[in-house]
């Protein structure tokens, strides 16, 4: 198996196209027709986690946080990230990351959170906008079926819980082909008029490669009459951030030591306590502040993230317990989602590599200490 094939298969689950614009994803050292001999899976790549991929016989370390984030001018060993970076290229060992295309899943950081807090009823706090897009085309009544179902099969026409959606009206279309034209319907050279039938179908905007190829090779007219458009609609499955409930009512105060328990920090920061009891809990893994206005828009009794300045605890305002457990400690089981995941997905990896071929990190990268 090669790393193209596996980075495709992260890909499924969290689209590289919905990482903010600041990031820096997908690949970043290696080649992707690089043969895989294991998997290292963890959170952050540093010397030690290159050091633990070559005892464990990992060619590939998949790490939720990317160790080149800005661009490296020099690579003389005198950094972390420098010095990880070099380790890694003389031992052939490939290094991808996907950050916050992870944190824009619904499957991905803030679910897993939510999952282990035992919330139901979850979905993403944050939508991120311009997501989705519209196609519009225009085909004759004897073609509308193969096109629609092409495009379907290349993804188009999901909304929520329904597949298969469109739009489609009749009308009359109007064209004249030059002398070199080879229309589909009519002769060249002869204005036609002609009947035809408006599809319109929604589809998530990373697909829409995968769409126009779609519709090029099911349509039959030499030239496509068709337009996309990126709509504000919000998508349900791509965003920031899970708000969910609690099976019951916890007192406030056991559900903070059990947000100590779960996430294994010694400490948490919050601020003044609202309510007896609390049900309703909104979560979003690493830096959250920019989600604190949408946490008590949406109704949550508490909002759990991290790096929490000291400004941020007034934005409560008795309106919602804040809650900061630490950056490490909000994303500690993204590399158990990835593994899980990587784990189900793959199942025939070379008979050589031990068990799966795909290794949770033993390492623990929090860079913060407790005293």
């Amino acid at each position: 198996m090669k790393i193209k094939q596996i980075t495709q298969i992260i890909e499924d689950l969290c689209p590289l196209h919905y990482a903010e614009d600041f990031d820096n994803v997908g690949l970043l050292v290696g080649s992707p027709d690089q043969s895989v001999t294991g998997v290292l899976v963890t959170l952050d790549c540093l010397e030690k986690t290159v050091e633990e991929a070559i005892e464990s016989n990992c060619n590939l370390i998949v790490s939720f946080h990317p160790i080149v984030f800005s661009g490296l001018k020099k690579i003389n060993g005198k950094s972390y990230v420098e010095r990880t970076v070099i380790k890694a290229i003389k031992n052939d060992i490939a290094i991808y990351a996907m950050h916050t295309a992870l944190d824009n899943s619904i499957k991905g950081v803030s679910n897993k959170m939510a999952e282990v807090l035992g919330l139901t009823h979850r979905k993403v706090l944050i939508p991120k906008p311009k997501t989705l897009k519209k196609l519009s085309t225009y085909v004759p009544p004897s073609a509308a079926e193969v096109v629609r179902k092409a495009l379907f099969e290349a993804g188009a026409g999901n909304i929520g819980n329904y597949s298969h959606c469109s739009f489609n009206a009749p009308g009359e279309g109007t064209y004249l082909g030059d002398e070199s034209s080879q229309p589909a319907i009519g002769e060249k050279e002869v204005l036609q008029k002609v009947p035809e039938l408006l599809i319109t179908v929604i589809f998530d905007s990373h697909l829409q490669g995968a769409i126009l190829k779609a519709l090029r090779e099911s349509h039959p007219y030499e030239e496509i009459a068709f337009d996309i458009i990126t709509v504000d609609n919000s998508h349900p499955e791509i965003g920031m951030g899970m708000i969910g409930d609690l099976e019951k009512d916890e007192n406030t105060n056991d559900f903070l030591s059990r947000l100590k328990s779960t996430f294994g920090t010694p400490v948490i920061r919050h601020s003044g306590l609202v309510a007896g009891h609390v049900k309703r809990i909104a979560v979003l893994g690493g830096s959250g502040s920019f989600g604190i206005e949408r946490a008590i828009a949406a109704g949550a009794d508490v909002y759990v993230t991290s790096d929490l300045k000291y400004h941020d605890f007034f934005k409560a305002e008795n309106k919602i317990l804040l809650v900061d457990i630490g950056h490490y400690e909000s994303e500690q089981f993204t590399k158990n989602l990835l593994t899980d995941y990587l784990t189900k997905k793959i199942t025939n990896f070379a008979p050589a590599v031990p068990e799966s071929g795909i290794i949770l990190s033993k390492i623990s990268t929090n860079p913060i200490n407790y005293t």
